[in-house]
């Protein structure tokens, strides 16, 4: 790897960021996204090389519903409260030229419960965490398209009705949802914890 491309690569992991106002007009064409989807799954790693993690790539109507469905949701939870701030991020969602959603396959969780025992309690933490890598690198290569996102947990509340209106098979599991789309706004200024509170550096002077 060249120095200029580590560099860029540096530059990308930093400016990388939470993006809520967007739009639907993506400077690429939706089937970048598409392939930049494929790419991720096939090459980010994951424990015992399981490849549990499934990804559905919602664009248009499909998208629209996804962000109808969860505001239903929460309206049936809130009912006769103050709704205004969910409706305000539901419309920010649906304005977005997109969402992916995350999902987790517990049959194939279950199978390398099975093949390895002596690890089975800790399967749903690695898929958990084989998940993250595959949200941090759509979302990281999304911000070198210059396309922004968010990630959000709308799950389990919108799960059953998401499967049922997607045909998603039984045994995939949410775990996230990105929207994305052409950023609007910027986001603000990020704070930082102090790295002597958060890391630790041994034997380096050895």
């Amino acid at each position: 790897m060249s120095k200029a491309t580590l560099e860029t690569l540096q530059q990308t992991f930093n400016e990388r960021r939470s993006i809520y106002a967007l739009g639907n007009e993506l400077a690429v064409a939706p089937q970048a996204i598409v392939n930049m989807a494929e790419r991720i799954l096939l090459h980010t790693p994951s424990a015992f090389n399981s490849q549990s993690s499934r990804l559905v790539v919602l664009f248009g109507e499909q998208h629209q519903q996804l962000w109808d469905i969860t505001e239903l949701k929460l309206r049936e939870e809130v009912a006769d409260g103050d709704f205004s701030s969910s409706k305000q991020k539901m419309d920010g969602f649906r304005a977005a030229a997109g969402t992916v959603l995350f999902y987790e396959d517990a049959d194939v969780l279950k199978s390398m419960q099975d093949k390895f025992q002596l690890y089975a309690d800790r399967f749903p933490i690695w898929a958990q965490q084989t998940s993250a890598m595959h949200q941090y690198a759509l979302w990281t290569e999304l911000s070198t398209l210059e396309v922004g996102a968010s990630l959000q947990h709308y799950n389990p509340l919108i799960d059953k009705d998401v499967a049922a209106a997607f045909a998603i098979p039984d045994n995939w599991e949410l775990v996230a949802q990105m929207p994305f789309g052409n950023i609007l706004q910027a986001a603000g200024d990020k704070s930082y914890q102090p790295l002597n509170q958060r890391m630790k550096v041994l034997g380096l002077e050895q």
